[in-house]
């Protein structure tokens, strides 16, 4: 840490896998836009693309899903957030890398089924329930799989797996979206008919970004609870085992929508989206609001720990369980300044990091490693806890507004005081060095000799 930042991220193993990272995301995309973006020429005639006008209008209807998906993701892992360049890396894997292969193997695949299948009409689901699913959650899962490998100490929870997938869910999600909005957009600019194409579009809009849009994410947090699981259990079993039950019940999940999507129409369809799509996704609201007690129960437990071996303050254990109380202890630092904003913000991650440590070691996943990075830990706490926030008060001390805008404000430019005239604003004290000093100091007036009083 004491060496310069630029020098630091060269130095990081990371830093040049993010940048390589960059570079195939934007190449993944170049290539996936040539393809169903322009129009192309192919055997007997010409296939319509998706075309340059409606790429932007398809982007935003599309983005108005994204973007509060991310945000609740983002906002679910609070109590051990990621980086940002994790957070960017997983979206833009699902956005780019993912929608690319998954486009390349599904069109590949429908075209070998359709052959295959002798001009059956019924071939043409085929691919959306038999390949789309295995495909689509294999390519959304296998940046989950690397951020397992290049960074398991730091995936700690199982809302860190399901935030990170719904990222992952999220990203491809958008791309694929744009994908089918441009479709109907340009199939009705073409089309002679009643419907205009904004209007198609918003009525596909209402269907995939409305009612249906927690499906990829849904798919794909199955996987990242599995690997969660894996990563936080000491049994080889089980660490096998978990992530592939994920990963078949995201597939599985993912073939039954596309089934039901496919093959069921009209009142059936609607009775499906409300007696199973519906309770799925309160299932999992349900699951990640006991997962949010358990991780803030998990805390205290641990710290505790330290408190009762005189480590830690033992006031320490319930605010940094609270997600609510850690909210208004960083709204109070802000009155005190960067420095005790800072310093807050540090006291909070690490006492974090420093009890789901503790956890991991007692569960046995970490071995003599972790009692170096407990010192460290304890160490950072005790350097920064003291200009740290840690149990707010009843209300935020606002009067330190005034404090500080009266510091930067800068002090009245007064004219210097010259002899014998006021020195000062007050006019008590002489100019500094101007006045004499002594009895040559005192000054009478002149006295008239023939002063009498009046009357005599």
């Amino acid at each position: 840490m004491s060496q310069p930042l630029p020098k630091r991220l060269i130095k990081t193993r990371l830093f040049w896998v993010t940048v390589v990272m960059l570079f195939v995301y934007a190449a993944c995309l170049v290539l996936l836009y040539r393809q169903v973006v322009p129009d192309q020429d192919v055997p007997g005639g010409r296939l319509i693309g998706l075309g340059h006008e409606a790429v932007p209008i398809s982007a935003k209807y599309a983005a108005l899903t994204a973007i509060p998906l991310s945000l609740l993701f983002l906002w679910l892992d609070r109590f051990k957030p990621q980086r940002f360049w994790v957070w960017f890396m997983t979206f833009a894997w699902g956005a780019c890398v993912a929608t690319f292969v998954a486009a390349q193997i599904n069109t590949w695949a429908s075209a070998h089924l359709s052959i295959v299948g002798n001009g059956d009409p019924a071939t043409g689901s085929r691919a959306a329930i038999y390949v789309a699913p295995f495909v689509e959650e294999s390519a959304k899962a296998t940046v989950l799989f690397w951020l397992a490998i290049l960074m398991r100490y730091r995936w700690v929870s199982r809302l860190s797996g399901i935030a990170l997938a719904g990222l992952a869910g999220a990203g491809f999600a958008f791309v694929e979206n744009i994908l089918y909005y441009g479709r109907v957009y340009r199939y009705a600019a073409n089309t002679f008919g009643e419907v205009q194409p904004e209007q198609a579009l918003q009525q596909l809009f209402l269907m995939r970004g409305v009612l249906t849009f927690f499906g990829h994410p849904l798919f794909t947090s199955m996987t990242g609870i599995g690997l969660a699981i894996a990563l936080r259990s000491k049994s080889k079993i089980v660490r096998v085992i978990a992530p592939l039950a994920g990963f078949c019940a995201a597939a599985f999940l993912h073939m039954s929508f596309n089934t039901v999507s496919t093959l069921v129409q009209g009142t059936q369809l609607l009775l499906m989206y409300i007696f199973v799509a519906i309770p799925a996704v309160l299932a999992m609201v349900v699951f990640v609001v006991r997962q949010e007690f358990r991780e803030g129960r998990l805390i205290r437990e641990r710290l505790t720990d330290y408190a009762r071996v005189g480590w830690l303050p033992v006031e320490d254990a319930l605010p940094m369980s609270r997600l609510r109380t850690r909210l208004r202890a960083l709204w109070q630092s802000i009155f005190r300044g960067w420095h005790g904003f800072l310093a807050t913000v540090r006291v909070q991650r690490a006492e974090t990091e420093l009890a789901y440590l503790r956890d991991a070691m007692a569960r046995g996943v970490v071995d003599d490693a972790g009692l170096q990075r407990e010192k460290y830990l304890l160490a950072r706490i005790r350097s920064e806890r003291g200009r740290a926030v840690i149990q707010p008060a009843a209300r935020a001390d606002y009067a330190r507004i005034k404090e500080l805008v009266r510091r930067r404000r800068p002090a009245p430019a007064y004219a210097p005081a010259h002899y014998p005239g006021p020195a000062g604003l007050g006019g008590n004290l002489p100019a500094p060095g101007t006045a004499p000093i002594g009895p040559g100091a005192t000054h009478y007036s002149k006295v008239d000799p023939n002063w009498k009083p009046p009357g005599e």
